[in-house]
């Protein structure tokens, strides 16, 4: 019962709800909410922070921070990009700076280029763009400026053929071609088109069969020693004839853009190979060497593109320019971009240039041209640690200042390399005389003398007149009596003067360290700074160096305070008292950029002592740092 009432009661109040809201329909009734209490500010400092419910990883709340390397990347590619935007608007000036800084910013960051891809192809390409044609154009070379002036060179023939523009070939050279395709052995693809056919015909004509002519007489020299090495590095031996075309064989040519050698490596690229290049040497002239720096390079090249025709093409115009004219083009072969004029004028004339020589070096009777090739040089090598003149050498040896330059191509002065050791080539059968007459003139003085074979009815003041030299001096360098008599077939030491001194400059280079430059230059970073004036580290690049050869100054040393020689001599009383049997040991610490021979030279002695009394040299390089011990 009480549950039905619930239930009825219940009903009511719904039925009073339901009539509510029918009025409320037609009439507002304005209900005011009850008053708002007030909270009270917040105190944040006082409230606890809350708990983390897991470890907090800090390293997350790090901002990411890129990897050196992309850093790197990413600023020599902003300015190789800028350079590359500059060339294109014609404004070369600025290009060359924009490339410049790319270059700066991979030397100064002393990260190898080879050590990331990326680095490496930016290399490849900033080195291409700043070489090509419209930039290096108008540049001079301002490396050095002096009368000592390095060996003369030789132009190379490329830059007189590569660029003509030739008439259509014969017809009928084209059926002696095709014929000789078929007889002819060859491990380079071969091929007879109107582009081969134009040059084939120029070699027939006076002034192309001369070119063709000296280069496979000079061939001779070099044939065997280049299709070896070629062999050795797995290349085709028939690369031999891309030599032929860039410089007739010839070691010491030079192109207008300054490659040089056989192979006509420019500086950066010859660097990349590792072919060193001093004051006293360049490894580019160097016809083994560069060759083995070649055939590298063409098999690197044939990794990239996998086509000799556009391996050829690469050389002479860098693989990025080759891979943007694919890229551009669609096609991964030469002729059409030949076709497509994709490839500057040079590089389209080419591999031309080289298939025809190759055909015409495989019969040349069959083209008019008669070849009488040199004979290759017998040579026998000996092993120098000191400085040699190689006039001395020749003297020595017996045989012609000549002879002796032709087989060292890669020696730009007329002295073998100081402080460094040096493998110089003499003709074979010479070597007994040298060594046997090279041990009478004292190893410091073999720079510098001449050795002279008195010839009958000759005297001493023939003899001292001849070299510009007293009487009294050649007596003394050979233990004479005065006024003696010689006879005929006696072998002289003639006391030469040292070269004259002679103030040289050179400009700054990017890239250039102060050790780097004295190196070179066979002298001390401490000699450089102290003839510029430098006080810090580093010298600017554009600076222009004064630099005397060998680390001497016409001027002579400012004397010593008194009681400083004083002081000396008396301690170099006290230790010749203290040892009256063996001369005094002095102790030295190698600076950085001396050698054996500076240092040699600074205390009397001679490199060979020196090594005596540092056995640890036997088997490593003078390092900066190196104590010495030097017996006086």
């Amino acid at each position: 019962m009480k549950s039905n009432a619930k239930i009825w009661a219940i009903l009511a109040v719904g039925t009073l709800l339901l009539g509510g809201c029918e009025q409320t329909a037609t009439k507002q009734i304005q209900v005011k909410p009850p008053a708002a209490t007030p909270v009270p500010p917040l105190d944040a400092a006082r409230l606890p922070l809350p708990r983390p419910t897991r470890p907090i990883q800090w390293a997350s709340l790090t901002p990411a921070v890129p990897p050196a390397m992309d850093v790197l990347v990413g600023q020599v590619q902003a300015s190789y990009d800028a350079g590359q935007s500059a060339y294109k608007a014609g404004n070369l000036d600025k290009a060359q700076a924009n490339f410049d800084q790319a270059v700066d910013l991979m030397l100064a960051s002393g990260v190898p280029t080879e050590s990331d891809p990326r680095l490496s192809k930016l290399f490849d390409d900033i080195g291409e763009a700043i070489h090509s044609d419209d930039l290096s154009a108008e540049k001079v070379d301002t490396d050095v400026d002096q009368e000592d002036a390095e060996a003369p060179a030789e132009p190379a023939p490329i830059d007189e053929i590569a660029d003509l523009t030739l008439p259509a070939g014969d017809p009928r050279l084209a059926l002696k071609a095709e014929k000789e395709l078929i007889s002819v052995r060859h491990d380079l693809p071969l091929t007879v088109n109107e582009s081969v056919l134009q040059y084939l015909s120029f070699f027939t004509t006076t002034r192309g069969r001369a070119i063709v002519e000296h280069g496979l007489q000079r061939a001779g020299r070099y044939n065997a020693m280049i299709r070896r090495v070629l062999r050795e590095e797995g290349v085709p031996e028939d690369l031999i004839y891309l030599a032929q075309a860039e410089s007739a064989f010839q070691p010491d040519a030079v192109s207008r853009a300054g490659a040089r050698g056989i192979w006509q490596f420019m500086p950066y690229r010859g660097e990349e190979y590792d072919l060193e290049r001093t004051y006293w040497v360049d490894e580019r002239s160097d016809p083994e060497k560069a060759t083995r720096a070649a055939a590298h390079h063409m098999r690197d090249l044939y990794a990239i593109f996998g086509d000799w025709y556009l391996v050829m093409a690469a050389y002479n115009s860098g693989p990025g320019n080759v891979a943007k004219a694919i890229e551009r083009t669609g096609y991964a072969d030469f002729w059409e971009l030949q076709k497509r004029n994709a490839l500057p004028k040079q590089t389209q004339n080419y591999v031309p240039i080289i298939l025809a020589l190759a055909l015409v070096a495989k019969d040349p009777g069959l083209y008019g041209v008669q070849v009488d090739p040199e004979k290759p040089p017998q040579i026998e090598t000996i092993s120098l640690e000191h400085p040699l003149s190689l006039q001395l050498a020749a003297d020595a040896a017996g045989v012609g200042l000549d002879d002796v330059r032709l087989l060292n191509p890669q020696l730009l002065r007329n002295v073998t390399p100081n402080g460094q050791q040096f493998q110089l080539n003499l003709p074979a059968g010479t070597t007994k005389d040298f060594e046997d007459n090279i041990q009478q003139v004292p190893e410091d003085k073999q720079a510098i003398w001449r050795l002279h074979t008195a010839e009958q009815g000759e005297t001493l003041s023939d003899i001292a007149q001849r070299y510009r030299v007293t009487v009294p001096a050649i007596e003394a360098a050979n233990h004479l009596q005065p006024h003696a008599l010689v006879p005929a077939g006696f072998l002289l030491n003639v006391p030469t003067a040292p070269p004259v001194v002679k103030l040289m400059h050179y400009r700054v280079q990017r890239g250039d360290t102060l050790a780097g430059i004295a190196g070179r230059f066979d002298v001390t970073v401490a000699d450089l700074k102290r003839w510029n004036h430098i006080a810090g580290v580093q010298a600017a690049r554009g600076t222009r160096l004064r630099i005397y050869a060998g680390g001497e100054t016409p001027a002579a040393a400012p004397a010593k305070p008194k009681s400083a020689q004083v002081a000396r001599s008396e301690n170099l009383e006290n230790v010749s008292s203290r040892s009256s049997e063996k001369p005094a040991a002095l102790e030295h610490r190698v600076k950085p950029g001396e050698t054996l021979y500076s240092i040699a030279r600074q205390y009397q002695t001679t490199v060979s002592a020196l090594r005596q009394s540092n056995p640890s040299l036997a088997d490593r390089a003078l390092q900066a740092g190196d104590v010495l011990t030097v017996q006086r």
